[in-house]
């Protein structure tokens, strides 16, 4: 059967091709594969072309995983056959990073967010998987390891399915966490969740002092705006929000770290995801339109 085939969509699914160049394997072991062990294209029909899902993908990278460990094929088969997550599936999450196995665990977060999106991958399993986490913390159960590879894997898994841009210069969005804020996460997932929608930003990460704001400013596009994101009330710095405004951005403020603190003009506070892909977005919209007319 040739590989030959019209170009892949998410309609129509993706060649055998297309698959083996994007997770590096060899044509022929996928069809072997197919072939002796039923891991395969979910959508192949007979006389047809051989389309993968996302979901069939996700299978293949695990299992590619498998082998290159040393995993015997037909013993790597059998592990990933059934182990894909379905919509909201946060308790197959958890059992992959209890049995501290990252591999799994991404592969779990880059089906659904391939199917799902960036936004619903969050909502619907990530913080499910978090909220149970910290659960078991509060009871007694020592599992801050497993916060951490999960964090882990959620940040590898969004830059793998969706990696930054090679050039943010022209990027009208930066996001950083406050000078002593560790916790970039949410900053990881917002980037991706604009990445998404064609919106770039420029990511400086966790832990950003104050004068590193304003020199990132400096060299942004005119017209930005910046997120900072405090996880606890001593890291919503300030001095970090007036670094910005001197600057000309637009400040928005994310986490709960500003919740008790009156909000410091001229900034914004976005208390969800949602809510600051919205506004990010119409600033983004604006923009476009203005330049444009």
């Amino acid at each position: 059967m040739s590989d030959d085939s019209p170009p892949d969509t998410d309609a129509t699914g993706f060649s055998v091709r297309t698959v083996a160049e994007r997770i590096g394997i060899p044509t022929a072991t996928l069809r072997s594969w197919n072939q002796r062990y039923s891991i395969g294209p979910s959508e192949h029909r007979r006389g047809r072309h051989r389309l993968y899902s996302e979901a069939d993908i996700a299978r293949l990278e695990r299992m590619v995983l498998l082998v290159r460990s040393g995993s015997s094929p037909a013993r790597a088969a059998e592990s990933v056959r059934g182990r894909l997550s379905v919509a909201g599936d946060h308790a197959s999450l958890l059992e992959a990073a209890f049995a501290s196995d990252p591999g799994t665990v991404q592969s779990l977060l880059l089906a659904h967010i391939r199917a799902s999106g960036v936004v619903d991958t969050w909502d619907r399993l990530c913080r499910p998987a978090f909220a149970e986490i910290v659960q078991r913390q509060g009871a007694g159960e020592g599992c801050i390891d497993v916060e951490h590879v999960l964090s882990w894997c959620i940040t590898a898994a969004l830059h793998r399915a969706i990696p930054p841009p090679t050039d943010a210069s022209a990027a009208t969005v930066l996001l950083a966490c406050t000078s002593g804020e560790a916790h970039s996460l949410p900053l990881e997932v917002l980037r991706a969740a604009l990445a998404e929608r064609h919106v770039a930003a420029n990511m400086l990460g966790p832990n950003v002092p104050t004068p590193a704001l304003g020199d990132a400013l400096d060299r942004s596009a005119p017209g930005s705006t910046a997120v900072l994101w405090s996880q606890q009330e001593s890291t919503a710095l300030l001095s970090a929000v007036r670094k910005c405004a001197e600057r000309g951005a637009r400040v928005l403020l994310a986490g709960p770290g500003w919740q008790d603190i009156p909000t410091p003009d001229p900034a914004e506070f976005v208390d969800d995801l949602q809510s600051a892909l919205s506004e990010l977005l119409g600033a983004h919209t604006a923009e476009v339109t203005v330049s444009g007319g």
